[in-house]
């Protein structure tokens, strides 16, 4: 009867405790299975580091202490599973989101996140699109397309000195709206556009494609999509003896494109980040070795942005004195802070006010800032 007496006594003190701290759930979505999960798996631990780190500080919101809980679901790059993952965060009741990835999963979402009122801040989603919908509490925290596309192509022709630009793209959002600014930027630049094909984000495959374009000898081809399909496309394009230099856009400038191109990588391949490289981010040789230690691995695109936006959010409900979205939701567009990647605040419409875009080339097995 004692023995009951006391765990009942230690069981209680237990409860107390913990209802002394308030949990706040936040949401991650990312694809974590599938050709880019390492790309999605880049951006949750990213979330994760913010959220471990907060709490490992201690945070007090409104006079209360707050513990952080990361939901994390599989989006699998789909828009469909998107749609399905967001209504499911909703429902948890997540007082943030974190994601999506891929523009195409992303843009359907924010409605389903709109309708529940919670606002979704994108570290990785890039086509204008996303922030155009005059949905209040869609944010990113990474460049867009248009500030990223109007480099890619005046890169093309003044710095490569490109005359006649071949471009293909995978028919998402994300790679089509790429696709089509970089395109305007090429002509706007006097170069001319000899091809425009597009395959999917699920091909491996590109002979045919490759074969149509080598007949309009392009001095540049330019790839719209993701790392999965652009090493292939670049390994393909050597073996068809297609001798143009090779440019695509965030997507595919990532340590695995490195992998999956292979031998097939040279000193023509060229890619684009929109922000800085993480070595001259403020925060950047910091945040690589504590992501080193705490995931050893290195970081692949995504992570230092999803931080920066888990940090904001949390900013916002420390400033609001609350965790409910419709509390917080005007001091986050007001948000203005130094992050890991530079300063993060937002324009009007959510878009970073400060996007950096970054041209690199493959040299001695890496992607060297240009």
């Amino acid at each position: 009867m004692k023995k009951t007496v006391v765990a009942f006594a230690i069981m209680s003190i237990g409860l107390g405790a913990a209802q002394a701290q308030e949990v706040v759930k936040l949401g991650s979505a990312a694809p974590l299975t599938g050709t880019i999960a390492h790309l999605g798996k880049d951006l949750e631990n990213g979330t994760r580091m913010a959220v471990e780190a907060l709490n490992a500080q201690g945070v007090t919101i409104g006079g209360k202490k707050v513990k952080f809980e990361l939901i994390g679901e599989d989006d699998q790059a789909d828009p469909r599973t998107g749609t399905t993952v967001a209504q499911r965060l909703v429902d948890a009741g997540v007082k943030g989101v974190i994601g999506h990835l891929n523009s195409g999963t992303s843009i359907p979402a924010s409605r389903i996140y709109d309708q529940g009122g919670i606002p979704q801040i994108s570290p990785a989603s890039t086509n204008p699109k996303l922030t155009q919908q005059n949905f209040k509490g869609v944010f990113r925290t990474i460049a867009n397309d248009v500030q990223q596309g109007g480099a890619l192509g005046k890169f093309a022709v003044k710095s490569l000195g490109a005359k006649k630009v071949a471009i293909i793209d995978d028919r998402t959002a994300y790679g089509q709206g790429l696709a089509d600014e970089t395109e305007k930027a090429v002509k706007a630049s006097g170069a001319q556009v000899v091809a425009r094909e597009f395959t999917t984000d699920k091909a491996t495959d590109f002979n045919a494609i490759l074969t149509k374009i080598r007949a309009t000898a392009p001095d540049v081809i330019f790839f719209g999509g993701m790392d999965a399909q652009a090493g292939p496309m670049l390994r393909q394009m050597k073996q068809l003896g297609i001798n143009a230099k090779f440019l695509t856009g965030d997507g595919g400038c990532s340590p695995e494109m490195i992998k999956l191109a292979g031998e097939a990588m040279s000193a023509s391949t060229y890619c684009s980040m929109a922000g800085l490289p993480l070595d001259k981010m403020p925060g950047g040789a910091a945040f690589r070795e504590q992501y080193k230690k705490r995931f050893g691995g290195e970081v692949q695109l995504y992570a230092p942005y999803a931080y920066d936006a888990a940090t904001a959010i949390v900013k916002a409900m420390e400033k609001a004195g609350s965790p409910e979205p419709s509390k917080y939701l005007p001091e986050l567009k007001k948000i203005n802070f130094n992050g890991v990647t530079g300063n993060v605040a937002f324009d009007d419409k959510g878009d970073i006010k400060e996007g950096a875009v970054t041209i690199y080339s493959f040299k001695d097995g890496n992607w060297v800032p240009m």
